[in-house]
This record gives C-alpha cells, structure tokens and sequence, in this order.
C-alpha cells in the first residue's frame, strides 16, 4: 500500500534500507532473542520487494513484456540465493558468521544508494527515456498506473474477487514448496544423503540456477504467446502455471530413489516448476489490479504466500521429527502443489482488470458470475 500511494522509489528503498540494517546487526546480535527479533524485521523489509517489483513493472514496461519482466527480477533472487550458498559458506569459514552478516547489510545499503540517483518513478520523469520511447510504453499499457489523480483501491475490497483469492491460494502452495529450497534443503542432503559442508554448498545451489534460467525462458515465452495471439491471456498463465506445477510435483518422488543423482535431478526439475509458475506469479497483480494498485494486489499475494512460506519449514521439520526422514515432508509439499492445479485451474477465471466501479473480474458472489 505505500509504494502505491508514495511510489516505488521510496517503498523499495526504504525496504531495502531496513532489511540491510537489519541483516548487519544480526550480526552483532547478543542471544536468540535478539537474533530472532532481527530475523522477524528483515522478514518485514523483504515483504515489501515483490509487490514495489509488479508496481515498477506495471509503470515501466508494456504489457506483452510483463512476465518476462516478472521472470528477470525473480530469476535475480534466485541466482542471488544460488551464489549465497557457496559464497556465505567460504565467508563463514574465511572470516566468522557475524562479519559475514555485516558485509551482505553493507551491500544492501550500497544498492539503495544508487537506486536513489538512477531510479524514476515513470518512464516520464527520466531524463534519458525519449518521448517516443515512452509512447511505446504507454500504448502498449491498457491502464496508466502512473496516473497520480486515482487512488489506489482499498486492499480489503480486493477480498471480493475470485481471482485474487485464486492468486494468494496459489502462491501459498508455490511458496510451500519453495521454502524447503532454502531452509531444509542443506539439512536435506548433509543428513539424508550424506554430503559434507563444502559439497552440499556447492549441490544445494543448482537448483536455484536451474530455476533461475528456466524462468526467464517461461517468461519471454509467455509473453510471446500472448503477443502473437497464439493463446488468450487466460489461457496462457494457466497453462505454465500448471505446467510449473506439474513440474514441482518431483518433489514428491524424490524419497522414492536411492541415487544422489536423480534426487538433485527430481528437486531441479521440481524448484525449477515453482519458476515457471512464478514467471506468472508476478505477471498476474498487473494483470488483474485496478489502476494505481498493482503494488497493493501484489502485497496482498505476497502476504499469503509468506504465510506458507512461513509454516512450510515448521511443518517439515514437524514431520522430519515425528518419522525420522524427509519422505514424508516431500510427499506433503507435493500434495500441496496438487491443490494449486486444482486452484488455478478451476477457482481462477477470466484473467482481467479488475473494475473498482463495479468489477469486471469474476466476483466470489455467484449470481455476479457469467
């Protein structure tokens, strides 16, 4: 709701100013309480990057370029936390934990202060976007969410639509499963199968590199579906929303081999689906938001998502401890995904902009539906 009302400069710079401070003084923390307590605040800072990301998207670039937008900035974190794993175990045997916090911080505050001098709030107000090449962003938009006369929309009158619900349920299946992916999965192959330190950092990385390429190729993909008229829009997000499922559904066929190789292949293949589905993710809030409250839409998905971001890596270590494995827990996250095919599938309609005077988009009321 901020970036929205005060624009993506100052939201995503403030965001990323604070998980930065807060990801130094982790560093520097005196006891778990403390250290929990950062934790919880860089959690807060985080939250706020994925929707200013959609709002910057839906200002700066033309629709048939949304999800290949939406891929490249999820791809990013995906090789941020892919080069993370090696990284921060080399730092942490090179120096110590808590210089390692101080330095990841020191970045992040190093990146705001260049956003602050080279980020525009609309491609308008930049000095080296040319007129014309703001009328290509501009026709290419079926609403101008840089327009500063419209409000945003209240983000509890969004509860109202089927498909924002269809977007938060979805992408809290999603995230499900992708927390195991940087929570659980260096647990995973040190206890489960073996791995030492050095090689699980190196291991536990190419999923997220497999995912990183595999999204912005699902992206540009998309988009060009889109743009060629191939597929209606509808049609296409739901069809590599369930094919990224479909693909994370290897996640439960991993406790059913013995070889090392074909578990890294199966959980490759599985956190690589989470991107494809997530290429279209962040695509959506653009989509479907009504004018000046993408960033809103995006928030309100994202809120949900972290939720089961959240409970995921409390649930599989629930399960790890009550069964003494991982079967379980990998089992549960891919009966999770099957609910997301269902949602996306049946729940989702009609993808289109919602319409505050009195909505386009398919409503939970029934007699409004057609």
């Amino acid at each position: 709701m901020f970036a929205d009302r005060f624009g993506q400069k100052k939201g995503l710079g403030l965001a990323v100013a604070w998980w930065s401070i807060a990801t130094s003084m982790m560093g520097v923390a005196t006891g778990f309480k403390s250290l929990l307590a950062l934790r919880l605040a860089l959690g807060v800072g985080e939250a706020a990057a994925y929707p200013s990301n959609a709002g910057i998207a839906a200002r700066w670039f033309p629709d048939k370029e949304r999800a290949t937008v939406s891929g490249l900035f999820d791809s990013a974190s995906k090789f941020g936390g892919a080069i993370a794993m090696p990284l921060i175990v080399w730092m942490i045997y090179t120096f110590d934990w808590r210089l390692t916090f101080l330095i990841i911080g020191s970045v992040g505050i190093l990146w705001v202060i260049a956003w602050y001098f080279i980020y525009a709030e609309n491609p308008e107000e930049h000095k080296r976007i040319s007129p014309s090449e703001v009328r290509i962003i501009r026709d290419g938009q079926k609403q101008h969410h840089g327009d500063k006369t419209v409000l945003p929309m209240k983000w509890y009158k969004l509860l109202r639509y089927r498909n924002i619900w269809a977007m938060c349920i979805g992408f809290f299946t999603i995230n499900y499963t992708s927390y195991f992916f940087i929570t659980w999965l260096p647990t995973y192959l040190v206890k489960e199968k073996g791995m030492d330190f050095i090689k699980m950092g190196m291991v536990a990385a190419l999923p997220l590199l497999c995912g990183m390429v595999i999204e912005v190729f699902a992206g540009w993909a998309s988009d060009r579906l889109v743009h060629k008229k191939v597929l209606s829009l509808t049609a296409t997000r739901k069809l590599f929303l369930t094919i990224g499922l479909l693909m994370a559904l290897c996640i439960g066929f991993a406790p059913f081999t013995d070889s090392v190789f074909m578990t890294v292949f199966l959980l490759c293949v599985a956190k690589s689906g989470t991107t494809v589905a997530a290429s279209q993710v962040w695509a959506l809030p653009g989509d479907v938001a009504p004018k000046n409250s993408v960033s809103i839409v995006a928030g309100l998905q994202n809120t949900v998502s972290n939720m089961g971001g959240a409970v995921g890596p409390i649930i599989t270590g629930a399960i790890v401890a009550a069964t003494g494995s991982f079967n379980w827990a990998l089992i549960f996250s891919a009966i999770l995904v099957v609910i997301g095919i269902i949602n996306y599938l049946f729940l989702m309609g009609k993808i289109e902009p919602i319409n505050d005077k009195g909505g386009k988009s398919p409503v939970l009321n029934a007699a409004e539906q057609h």
